[in-house]
């Protein structure tokens, strides 16, 4: 008789599963609902299609939709129609709004570039030769949720593969005992952001929680204390081994591939994301650059993953969506203004410190923008027609002032950008041809870019 036979199995390995101190892991590492036809890059990372500007990325991501004429892209013509509606003028967006709310924040121009930069972000203003201002971008989807997962996924459905997952999927991961995506938040964060959609479940972005300061707050049931390294190898060894011969017996399957890599994974991390994502270890003079808050801690910490071979890490400013300022928006941006330039800056100024910003490009911004008109009188509404975001490193241009929105600041008009043009371009500085970087999946081809979207090369050196 087997010692193991068919039946209870499963449950003698579920029983095996609940003794490994990095379960907790494994099942932030495995997206129960990833299935796929094709099997993707396994191991290292994967060649390049061309020579790569960028080995990783990180993602600043401003959910709610910061407003552009208060931060980025001055707009005086404001100040001339305060409280109008412009009969020349289309300024309709999903609510009833009134007429023009100026903005109280004075521009001025900063460095050799002289790019006007809001008294709001000093820090920010102070390097802004490291950074390429793009302020014709644009989307279609005034809504929060479509809007974020089609800046994250290149599609408005919630099931897409995150941009993190594609780059993972088809470039790999420089460090074999981290994840390749880290998205880090105020409680881990994630959602759209983070899927691996109909990718292998092992490209899928893992959570922590930045609001923490001690790797075992901030990921959970990170380390087993009740048993040794080598009596923890051997009983994976053991549940791997079973998993194997339980494939066997019905052909390879992608979900459970996802599984194995997941439990290989959280098994490595145990010993080196407990060094990892120690802010602890930096000098005090370092912590103090950057901050205190929450999302002072994930920029902190996506410069120390980077650092260590992490392709892709997306800092979310959070919790919720805080830059939906709907009412208030002046003492809105007053309260969070200087923190994120704070460590915005802190980070951009320390990778450029350790030699690190030419490989890494850094991107910031959100959803969409906030319209010129007033909401509830001192607030803004949301609007995907013309906003600003920002790259900085990896192959991006400093300096660079690019594209502009009408002179209310409403709608792009020169040199539009869309998000599917974000993407490709992002895709170019990692050494990818959009283009060509496909999975196949329930019968066809998907891409990041689906059938749109071009590199941007004026925004490039």
């Amino acid at each position: 008789m087997a010692l193991i036979p068919p039946t209870p199995r499963r449950a003698f390995i579920e029983s095996l599963s609940a003794g490994l101190g990095s379960i907790g892991l494994l099942s932030m590492l495995s997206q129960q609902t990833a299935r796929a036809n094709t099997v993707a890059n396994v191991g290292g990372p994967a060649p390049s299609q061309f020579a790569p500007k960028a080995k990783h990325n990180i993602v600043l991501f401003m959910a709610g939709g910061p407003s552009q004429m208060d931060l980025f892209d001055p707009k005086p013509a404001l100040q001339k129609y305060e409280g109008q509606r412009p009969v020349e003028a289309d300024l309709r967006t999903e609510r009833t709004t009134g007429g023009i709310l100026p903005s109280p924040f004075a521009f001025k121009k900063h460095g050799q570039s002289g790019i006007e930069v809001s008294e709001l972000l000093p820090n920010l203003a102070a390097i802004i030769d490291d950074i390429c201002v793009v302020r014709s971008m644009h989307t279609f989807n005034p809504t929060h949720n479509p809007a974020r997962g089609l800046f994250h996924s290149g599609n408005i459905g919630a099931t897409r593969p995150s941009m993190g997952a594609w780059f993972d999927y088809g470039l790999g991961t420089e460090n074999q005992n981290l994840p390749g995506f880290v998205v880090l938040g105020p409680g881990g964060g994630g959602g759209a952001g983070a899927r691996s959609g109909f990718l292998p479940s092992k490209h899928q972005g893992i959570g922590f929680d930045c609001s923490q300061t001690e790797p075992e707050k901030m990921i959970r049931y990170l380390q087993n204390k009740q048993l040794a390294a080598p009596d923890q190898r051997r009983q994976l060894d053991l549940i791997q081994q079973l998993n194997r011969e339980h494939e066997s017996s019905f052909g390879q399957d992608e979900f459970l591939e996802g599984r194995i890599q997941a439990m290989e994974t959280a098994y490595r991390m145990q010993f080196e994301a407990t060094d990892a994502f120690d802010i602890r270890k930096e000098p005090e003079a370092v912590r103090q650059e950057y901050g205190s808050t929450s999302f002072a801690n994930g920029c902190l910490l996506a410069r120390r993953l980077v650092e260590r071979g992490v392709r892709t890490v997306h800092v979310y400013y959070g919790p919720g969506q805080p830059w939906d300022d709907h009412n208030r928006i002046n003492q809105g941006l007053r309260g969070r203004c200087p923190d994120m330039d704070q460590a915005a800056a802190a980070l951009i100024r320390d990778l450029k410190r350790r030699g690190l910003l030419d490989e890494t490009a850094v991107i910031w911004g959100g959803e969409f923008g906030r319209t010129p008109v007033s909401e509830s009188k001192d607030g803004r509404d949301h609007n995907p027609f013309g906003f600003t975001m920002f790259m900085a490193g990896g192959g991006f241009k400093g300096g660079t002032c690019y594209g502009a929105t009408d002179e209310l600041g409403f709608r792009a008009v020169e040199n539009r950008v869309s998000v599917h043009d974000l993407h490709a371009t992002l895709l170019h500085v990692l050494g990818i041809d959009h283009e060509k970087l496909t999975y196949r999946y329930a019968g066809r081809d998907f891409r990041l870019t689906d059938v749109h979207g071009q590199v941007i090369h004026d925004l490039l050196t």
